[in-house]
């Protein structure tokens, strides 16, 4: 039943979006493919996909727990806090708390998540800051 609803979700969502990309504007300077192709394609892609569910569903999930959902739910409202927390306490910190939090539900020990959500933290900044010089959000250290 539940790939059934999926999968009809998926298709209204596929011809929602196939509708809104008609109605884009196009410039009299663009290319021969256009703006709309793009969005069409991927509207496509996902209507074919959604048929595809809708048509041969899988046996019915088994669904996890209360309180496996709620330990769900608590994941993402950390990391809707996590967007927050970057610009006022900088990718770093908001990196070390989201990863240590993220690590330590995922099965570590308290102390073993604190050290990964460290390493994760520097690690990432390190390697998209330090060598690639993209721009990260700036705590109250200047990092």
């Amino acid at each position: 039943m539940s790939d059934r609803v999926f999968g009809t979700i998926g298709i209204l969502l596929a011809a929602f979006y196939i509708w809104q990309a008609t109605l884009i504007e196009e410039s009299f300077i663009s290319d021969p493919v256009g703006p709309k192709t793009f969005p069409i394609v991927i509207a496509t892609l996902l209507g074919v996909a959604s048929l595809f569910i809708l048509l041969m569903p899988d046996e019915e999930p088994k669904w996890p727990a209360l309180s496996r959902l709620i330990e769900i739910f608590i994941s993402v409202a950390v990391l809707v806090a996590y967007t927050y927390l970057l610009p006022a306490i900088g990718f770093v910190f908001s990196t070390v708390l989201a990863s240590s939090f993220l690590a330590w539900r995922l099965g570590a020990k308290p102390v073993h998540s604190v050290i990964a959500g460290v390493l994760i933290s520097v690690g990432i900044y390190a390697i998209f800051h330090l060598a690639l010089g993209l721009t990260l959000a700036k705590g109250p250290f200047g990092f």
